[in-house]
């Protein structure tokens, strides 16, 4: 396994997490998504804007994954909950963004992620991981159905101005 090194992300990944969170969510949806909406989506949403905010804000963390020279792979966002569920912000914490590049799944990369993805979580306090994730998506429900999580409910996820159904799924924070 080609070692990835996470950490958290600082302003200076803004750009890099830029491109990478376009070029993961394009590569995702690409085959269901229509390109106009896929390319207003990805200009709004990620722009180095988006994840400066974020890394700004104390309530979420970013984690970037980087190769030995420094490319970046893969990342993840972790913020207060905000899906159409009942939930405590105390004891729960959502994962919004999770993605690698396509020739970076496998191999276990996933795993480790989400490794990290749960001891972040525990240095929070939370208890509960929450998120929204596309029902055609097999692979991701699969991976995250190993970890405990399951489906609570749904909501609507907007790509530039077209709606898709997501699920929520939610599971416990895994002990270390």
């Amino acid at each position: 396994m080609t070692l990835i090194h996470w950490r958290h992300a600082t302003s200076q990944d803004a750009l890099a997490l830029s491109i990478l969170g376009g070029a993961t969510f394009l590569a995702s949806f690409a085959h269901d998504h229509p390109g106009s909406a896929l390319i207003d989506h990805i200009r709004r949403a990620h722009d180095d804007a988006y994840y400066l905010a974020a890394m700004a804000d104390p309530a979420q963390t970013v984690l970037i994954g980087e190769t030995p020279l420094g490319a970046p792979v893969g990342y993840a966002q972790m913020t207060p909950p905000a899906l159409p569920v009942p939930t405590d912000p105390a004891r729960d914490v959502e994962l919004k963004r999770i993605y690698l590049l396509n020739g970076w799944q496998g191999g276990g990369h996933g795993a480790q992620l989400m490794d990290h993805i749960m001891a972040e979580a525990r240095k929070r306090g939370a208890e509960r991981l929450l998120l929204a994730v596309y029902p055609q998506n097999h692979g991701a429900r699969r991976f995250y159905e190993r970890y405990g999580l399951r489906e609570i409910g749904e909501t609507t996820f907007m790509v530039g101005d077209v709606s898709f159904r997501d699920l929520v799924y939610a599971g416990p924070v895994a002990a270390a």
